[in-house]
């Protein structure tokens, strides 16, 4: 979908997912090369109108990775709320940041969800979206530099690493969409 807001100084809300494979001693986090910025990225998209931020992760997820919900846990801090009265509980991103999109003076506001995975997609990569997807270690990504990723996406999934992969992994059929 195109960017919402195309003003200067606007902002487009985003969602994005790091996707932790647990299936040894060594776990492995997801990324694709982005195919308009040429850098290795995890997946993520713009939440559409008619969108909450969990719908958008979603089916960014399933086009993005091939991966439906069923595969997937989410990571959650220990104090995350899964129910309220009267209103839809949401799960609660890793991270919320603010970044400039090149130097075009747009801005996306994104919130970045941590998931885990033991097994691989059961679905193609969606049409039109990159298929080169790879399985990068804590040391890998650690040897990431400007030039094959953006150093803010390289900071917080290392930082997720080391402190989130402790949290507690629920089923996302906990969350409504």
């Amino acid at each position: 979908m195109p960017h919402i807001h195309t003003g200067p100084g606007m902002h487009d809300l985003t969602t994005s997912a790091l996707v932790f494979k647990i299936d040894s001693d060594v776990p492995k986090v997801l990324f694709h090369m982005h195919k308009k910025q040429n850098k290795l990225m995890n997946p993520g998209g713009h939440v559409e109108l008619n969108e909450n931020p969990w719908q958008a992760i979603l089916h960014e997820l399933e086009e993005e990775t091939g991966y439906a919900a069923h595969q997937l846990k989410i990571y959650q801090p220990p104090w995350a709320i899964s129910s309220l009265s009267g209103a839809i509980s949401h799960p609660i991103p890793f991270c919320v940041n603010t970044h400039e999109i090149g130097d075009t003076d747009h801005f996306h506001t994104d919130m970045t969800y941590i998931f885990s995975t033991d097994s691989y997609p059961e679905n193609q990569v969606g049409e039109g979206e990159s298929s080169d997807l790879r399985w990068l270690t804590y040391d890998e990504v650690e040897q990431l530099d400007d030039s094959s990723t953006v150093l803010t996406v390289r900071d917080y999934t290392l930082r997720a690493f080391k402190e989130c992969l402790t949290w507690d992994s629920v089923l996302l059929d906990n969350y409504s969409a």
